[in-house]
């Protein structure tokens, strides 16, 4: 009897954990049986919730803010950056106000008042209307913080938001930089790393990687390896993709009407058009164009060759024919001239299909989208592209970068392969100025913690290029010992090898066959001069050296820079101790993120 009351209680045990779970899902949303509720939570930092409909809200805002400031539709590319860093931003600000409450750090009215007063923001300093002669008016300012449109407008309620949030954040960080002390022996140890400089002559011995004896490695060898060496290893997560592009090909009778287009625009502003007004309504160049196509005043270099030869023959006020760039045709007028410098206006006109041939881009890329986008089958997309005639594309893509092919970004791929699609689906049309986009995910592996199976091929590179470095040691030790009683370049000749040279250096310069930030480049600033080193072993050669030339820093060009140095450093090392606090602040904190699972149940849902 017992017995039976027994499994009876743990019947409902497991019934009642059965069942409350499934309500948490179900209101969670990540079952995907249901929409997502405004109260999902898409994290919890230290138990305390952040919303999903607070993060979509904060991500949105920021993307709108983005499309008006560039006068231009965003990738998803894009979209996942800006959603990325709203939630890292979103979960710093849970996790400061958890430092405020436990350090007792508070805020009052006084204080916001103060602030208020005699620290106005950077967005309100820079604000045109409190400008007298292009610099900041405090007394402008605080004729408008006491007047009633200060209050009327929103202002006061904004600072006190603003401050509300900014002055605990500064207490904070002010008890983290405190205590911060600089010797002159280390400011004197970073003026040397910067101004010594050294020359050197020297042999390198680069492994050439066998690759029978690369297979040859045991398992159980690059088990060893990777175990020692694992946080070598860690990768951003890895996606491989296939790919249907859709070019949108530009003709010769494209560009040429292109080109007519802006003879006739240029024939207009000869005629008495103004070239601003023009700018304003033809240029493609979304920035410049609602300036009136004012580029400002530069010197050479900031433009690409054909553009800037073009600037530079014209007389001022002179307006171009037509110049051709990879980005279209130009117009441009010269401003004003002083020596190399420039003052700029120009429209820009991008080469794009004609309408009939941009008819026929769109009919087959519709096609393409109505054979397999949003497959679950992922032949479909092999189907598609060869009912087509359309050739596919295989892409390695990284989390959180751009996927690229051919040096040319393929947008918004990287972005849907990441944000929650399954091995053998296929994506839906992506778009850009260059062309149409279909992708299927064909393998995806997550980043971070790396596992042994995953990396087992650059393991297996590594021990392999270690061994092949082991194997040169003697031969690099037998010249080394030779050139210490017959010279380098003797013991060099005697072996047949090349002696290279060094131009002066310092220890933070990039050293031409020798690299940079490591062993060889150390042992040239360690080493006394004319004396030929041991073996110098880095990542991927070896290295007999000697110091031909070392010159010393210039102690009085210290003595006079030295309060200078002080304070850029004791503002460097205040910036990374508070970086490496917030770095363990969020380290150590429990974060449960789940983006990946509303967005996979958002995505099951609406299939």
């Amino acid at each position: 009897m017992r017995s039976a009351r027994f499994v009876i209680i743990v019947w409902i045990v497991i019934a009642g954990a059965f069942i409350g779970g499934f309500l948490f899902a179900q209101t969670s949303g990540l079952l995907g049986r249901t929409t997502v509720t405004p109260t999902t939570a898409v994290a919890k930092v230290n138990g305390q919730e952040i919303r999903y409909s607070d993060f979509v809200r904060t991500y949105q805002e920021e993307i709108q803010n983005q499309q008006q400031g560039g006068g231009r539709s965003l990738s998803e590319d894009d979209i996942r950056r800006i959603q990325n860093a709203t939630f890292d931003r979103m979960v710093m600000d849970v996790l400061l106000q958890q430092q405020y409450e436990r350090r007792g750090i508070v805020v009052t009215n006084d204080e916001i008042k103060q602030y208020a007063s005699f620290a106005p923001p950077p967005w309100v300093q820079s604000a045109p209307e409190l400008q007298t002669e292009g610099q900041f008016d405090m007394q402008k300012y605080q004729r408008l913080l006491s007047s009633s449109y200060a209050k009327q407008t929103g202002l006061l309620a904004n600072l006190e938001q603003y401050y509300r949030t900014e002055i605990p954040r500064r207490k904070l960080l002010d008890q983290i930089a405190s205590g911060i002390y600089v010797t002159d022996a280390e400011l004197w140890r970073i003026w040397r790393d910067q101004h010594d400089s050294a020359q050197a002559s020297f042999v390198a011995f680069r492994p050439q990687v066998d690759s029978a004896a690369t297979k040859s490695i045991s398992d159980a060898d690059l088990r060893a390896y990777f175990d020692k060496h694992k946080d070598e290893f860690h990768r951003p997560g890895r996606a491989v993709l296939t790919v249907v592009e859709i070019p949108r090909v530009v003709s010769a009778a494209d560009s040429a009407a292109i080109r007519e287009h802006a003879t006739a625009l240029r024939n207009q502003i000869v005629g008495g058009a103004k070239f601003e007004d023009v700018a304003k309504r033809e240029s493609a160049d979304s920035g410049s164009g609602a300036r009136g196509g004012d580029l400002g005043r530069g010197a050479k270099g900031r433009f690409v060759a054909p553009f800037e030869s073009a600037a530079y023959a014209l007389k001022v006020g002179e307006i171009s024919q037509p110049v051709l760039t990879q980005f279209g045709y130009h117009l441009i007028r010269v401003d004003d001239r002083k020596g190399d410098t420039l003052a700029l206006h120009h429209i820009l006109l991008r080469i794009q299909p004609s309408d009939s041939n941009e008819a026929r881009i769109d009919k087959k890329a519709d096609d393409l989208s109505k054979i397999a986008a949003n497959a679950e089958q992922g032949a479909k997309l092999d189907t598609a592209a060869k009912r087509l005639g359309l050739q596919t594309l295989k892409i390695v893509a990284s989390e959180d970068e751009p996927a690229s092919y051919d040096g040319r970004a393929i947008p918004s791929v990287s972005a849907w392969a990441f944000g929650g699609a399954h091995v053998g689906e296929t994506s839906e049309l992506f778009d850009d100025e260059s062309g149409y986009y279909l992708a299927r995910l064909d393998s995806i592996s997550e980043g971070g913690e790396p596992r042994f199976e995953n990396v087992k091929s650059a393991v297996r590179d590594q021990v392999a290029r270690a061994r092949a470095l082991d194997r040169l040691a003697p031969k690099a030790q037998q010249l080394a010992d030779a050139a210490a009683s017959s010279g380098l370049e003797a013991a060099a000749a005697q072996q047949k090898l090349e002696v290279q040279h060094s131009p002066l250096f310092t220890r933070g310069t990039f050293v031409p066959g020798i690299g940079q930030f490591n062993e060889a480049v150390g042992t040239a600033f360690g080493l006394p001069v004319q004396a030929v080193s041991a073996p110098v072993r880095t990542s991927d050669a070896l290295f007999v050296l000697r110091v031909d030339k070392r010159v010393q820093a210039d102690s009085a060009a210290w003595l006079k820079q030295q309060p200078q140095q002080r304070q850029a450093r004791m503002q460097q090392l205040q910036q990374q101790r508070v970086q490496m606090f917030l770095q363990d602040v969020r380290q150590s904190a429990k974060i449960d993120d789940r983006r990946k699972l509303i967005n996979a149940s958002q995505r099951r849902a609406e299939s």
